[in-house]
């Protein structure tokens, strides 16, 4: 395709050459009102000069009679300007004024008329136009009064030429700047096309640049660009949970098979088979769980899945979840204590937070224990008001994890534990933060010296501020 032809089929060409014409239609418009004022203008302005003429000349025929009249005809036409006068006999013979010759159809006239005269300009003569008022008088003679108003048609003319050399002119300008426009318009577009097809083959690390002018195109280029982020932000996440299956769940299979395939060879009591077995289905149940927690944390990361927006309590929602693990707890040495306010109300999805909460505190009975020690002290899980949000918080007395390592944990498959001697599948934390971000919210890790605190920070409902507010009246 031709650039030229490309460009004309532009939308901003075509709103351009639609404004064009709009514009030269209205410029037109006013122009015409203009000229139709003015020359109804001049021409009553002619009018009322050429009555004044001709009262004063009634006045002095009434007077003194064609003596009179011829007297100030003659005197008057003496003075310079743009008056014209004649007085001639009933055969046509001249007797005073400055018209010199008249054509036959102006002698046969009575009333108002437009005519062309001649004018001496030095050795040439002009022809002129005018306006005048035939009389016939009393024994045949003849009265022309009239004003020229060459000026008048100059003015059209220059009226006329403005409109034509303006209209040009705008028409000139206005596509040039349009096929301009356009064509800046049409580069950002190629240039943003480029970038699409460079992404589409494979490059999700380019981005679509951005001028700085803050125009339209800037804005939807960085919506644009925010959009390739995600995209590019959720193949990277695709991609580490390929590789993580492939490197974490190969281990647990190999070893399931290898178990099995033991278990085939060797002759063994049935007691012996069914302990096989009922270690196969433990180890296939734990592979269940891996695979539906990663299959939790796609859907919440894609946004797939909706949180239910109901009115919660999470007071109540942390006090069931700590007494739902205080067997568990007291079964590993350790005690969960409780500091929680009232009345924390938001709007999310019940079940998510609780699996969220149960991941927290199932991590910190895993690892809370401190080295050394038979009994673990407490795991404190506290719920406050900070701001605009509430935060819950699970805090440990274990060894903590050092700062380098906080932000990785949260990705999947992460286990700082190298030996991996605890049963998990680095998910929990995982999950719990993309349920923190599917309600607004975030989860930070900090030092609880010694020992880890999990914060998971949750926006305030709208509705239990107004409920809290009119308690409190």
């Amino acid at each position: 395709m031709s650039f030229l032809p490309k460009l004309f089929r532009t939308t901003t060409f075509r709103l351009s050459v639609l404004y064009l014409v709009l514009f030269g239609a209205a410029a037109a418009v006013a122009i015409a009102y203009i000229y139709w004022n003015t020359s109804g203008l001049i021409t009553r302005q002619l009018d009322g000069v050429i009555q004044a003429e001709i009262q004063g000349l009634a006045e002095q025929y009434r007077s003194g009679g064609m003596v009179q009249l011829t007297k100030t005809i003659a005197e008057r036409s003496q003075a310079p300007g743009d008056s014209l006068y004649l007085v001639t006999d009933r055969n046509g013979r001249y007797i005073a004024g400055n018209l010199t010759a008249i054509s036959p159809d102006l002698w046969n006239t009575v009333g108002q008329i437009e005519f062309v005269y001649g004018r001496k300009s030095g050795k040439d003569t002009q022809n002129r136009l005018a306006l005048a008022n035939v009389f016939r008088l009393r024994d045949g003679f003849r009265l022309i009064v009239g004003r020229d108003i060459e000026d008048r048609r100059a003015f059209e003319r220059v009226i006329l030429s403005a409109v034509l050399w303006g209209l040009g002119l705008m028409g000139i300008i206005g596509l040039g700047g349009g096929l301009l426009v356009s064509r800046n318009l049409l580069a950002r577009i190629d240039e943003v096309t480029a970038t699409s097809q460079t992404i589409m083959a494979g490059d999700l690390s380019e981005r679509i640049s951005v001028t700085g002018v803050d125009d339209e195109l800037d804005r939807l280029s960085e919506s644009l660009n925010v959009m390739l982020d995600r995209i590019e932000q959720l193949m990277t996440g695709l991609r580490e949970v390929s590789d993580n299956i492939a490197h974490d769940l190969k281990t647990p299979l190999n070893r399931l098979r290898n178990r099995v395939e033991d278990a085939l060879r060797a002759e063994s009591s049935a007691a012996a088979y069914r302990d096989v077995l009922e270690r196969t289905i433990e180890e296939a149940d734990d592979l269940i769980k891996t695979f539906n927690a990663l299959l939790s944390i796609a859907r919440l990361e894609a946004g797939t899945t909706e949180a239910a927006r109901d009115e919660i309590d999470l007071a109540v929602l942390v006090q069931d979840a700590a007494e739902l693990y205080e067997p568990l707890a007291e079964e590993s040495g350790t005690k969960l204590e409780t500091r929680l306010i009232q009345q924390a109300q938001i709007a999310g999805d019940r079940q998510l937070l609780g699996q969220a909460l149960a991941n927290l505190i199932d991590n910190a009975i895993k690892y809370g224990r401190g080295r050394g020690k038979e009994r673990a002290d407490p795991i404190v899980i506290g719920l406050h008001k900070s701001g605009e949000a509430f935060e819950i918080t699970v805090a440990d007395h274990g060894p903590g994890i050092a700062p380098k390592d906080r932000k990785r944990v949260l990705e999947r498959f992460v286990r700082l534990e190298t030996s991996r001697s605890r049963p998990g599948s680095g998910l929990g934390l995982s999950l719990a933060a993309a349920v923190a971000r599917l309600h607004g919210g975030e989860i930070r890790l900090q030092n609880n010296k010694p020992g880890l605190g999990v914060v998971i920070s949750l926006p305030a409902s709208r509705a239990g501020k107004t409920a809290k507010a009119l308690l409190e009246r």
